[in-house]
């Protein structure tokens, strides 16, 4: 009886698994194929013809290397973008965490209305303020909406308010520290593994934003991977030569958010370790 009741749950999380690697291995399966084979054979079986050289090949001399440019613009969206709200979550959720002024629970309260707000419905305020400041069609009509996260503030704050003591930060004042160097030789290393997720958080989610890019953005050479993808996909309804272009181009644009996860995995086993060693 027990060995069934435990195979119901492990059944329900491999159908989800499947259910979540699925498109990614028909992404994977059909960028093997030429424009041809994409229409004619079976989606569910990678093809051996050479066809994910000749698709890479073609994508990497589309427009004279217009993908990378996408790529790289992309880079900058997400890298910057997330790299700039870690600075401002960071103090913003210590403050909270760790100060008591006038507002304070309002402020909080605010924060949390705009955790519950879908950021789709601030793109066309954030077009009009940035037209408004001659930014629209720039980087920064793109990293700027990005940089105030109400969910990254939250986050920071819980954590700071968790994993921050009291006794060090007046250990600190004690020594004649100030509040900007207690932030920073206090505060911030111990927030590592915090500010980490909260950057990885925030680079997917930049780095998926269709949207705002699609608004805010009018040249061809400031197109991040969503947009430039899309734009290659409208075209290949005159082309269908381009739609292997555009499973191709998907699929790389994967590699970046892998590479990054992978790559910031060890400051969670890091924390992990800290933590069973201070236990």
């Amino acid at each position: 009886m027990r060995a069934r009741m435990k195979i119901v749950p492990t059944l329900i999380l491999a159908l989800g698994g499947l259910y979540a690697v699925l498109p990614l291995l028909w992404v994977v399966f059909a960028s093997t194929k030429t424009s041809d084979e994409l229409f004619t054979t079976f989606s569910g079986w990678p093809s051996f013809n050479g066809g994910f050289t000749g698709n890479i090949a073609a994508l990497s001399a589309y427009g004279d290397g217009r993908f990378w440019l996408w790529m790289l613009n992309s880079l900058v969206y997400a890298g910057g973008g997330a790299f700039l709200t870690v600075v401002v979550s960071a103090a913003c959720g210590y403050a909270l965490a760790k100060y008591r002024f006038a507002g304070q629970r309002l402020i909080f309260a605010a924060l949390l209305a705009g955790v519950l707000v879908p950021q789709i419905t601030l793109a066309i305020p954030q077009y009009l303020l940035l037209s408004e400041m001659n930014l629209v069609g720039t980087y920064w009509s793109v990293i700027l909406p990005s940089v105030i996260s109400p969910y990254s503030i939250y986050l920071c704050r819980i954590y700071a308010e968790a994993a921050i003591p009291e006794e060090i930060l007046e250990a600190g004042r004690v020594d004649g520290a100030g509040e900007f160097r207690l932030l920073w030789s206090v505060g911030v290393p111990i927030m590592t593994p915090g500010l980490v997720t909260v950057f990885l958080l925030q680079f997917i989610a930049i780095w998926n934003n269709f949207l705002l890019p699609y608004i805010m953005l009018a040249n061809d050479d400031l197109f991040p991977l969503t947009v430039g993808l899309y734009s290659l996909l409208n075209r290949g309804a005159s082309q269908p030569a381009l739609y292997t272009l555009v499973i191709s181009g998907s699929l790389l644009s994967v590699i970046p958010i892998i590479a990054l996860f992978l790559f910031l995995q060890r400051f969670w086993r890091l924390d992990l370790v800290a933590g069973s060693v201070k236990g």
